[in-house]
């Protein structure tokens, strides 16, 4: 085994992916499709730390995680299209920020669907067991 295949050179790129995640946004008779990709371990960090808050205990303070507003975060930054800061679509559903937007454009489905498809493209689909036996293949 060598090092090279650590290389960034080396490296295998996740490609951004295109997908249906309404039927209800068309275009020529056709579901646009949205455009998402995976993030870097450096970005999902600074979200996770602005999702992160010291709550007190009985033994001390700690770390809380805001998981619904983490994963919603995750989300927003793992759009490319439609560009959810764009003023004129979030002055469309009459609010402010791309997290509001989101929430407000898609229905409850709609919205799981695409953290769903977040989560899958960023690697949280799958379980350690997963990725051992793909490795041993």
């Amino acid at each position: 085994m060598s090092l090279k295949a650590f290389l960034s050179a080396n490296a295998t790129a996740v490609e951004n992916r295109k997908v249906v995640i309404s039927d209800r946004f068309r275009e020529g008779g056709m579901a646009v499709l949205w455009e998402i990709r995976a993030i870097s371990e450096a970005e999902n960090e600074t979200l996770r730390r602005g999702c992160t808050r010291q709550v007190k205990t009985k033994r001390g303070e700690m770390e809380k995680t805001d998981n619904n507003l983490y994963i919603g975060k995750l989300a927003v930054e793992s759009v490319v299209y439609p560009d959810l800061k764009d003023a004129e679509l979030q002055n469309s559903y009459g609010v402010m920020g791309a997290d509001s937007l989101l929430k407000a454009m898609l229905t409850a489905g709609e919205y799981a669907a695409l953290l769903n498809q977040v989560q899958e493209i960023n690697g949280f689909d799958k379980d350690m067991n997963e990725l051992v036996g793909e490795a041993k293949n």
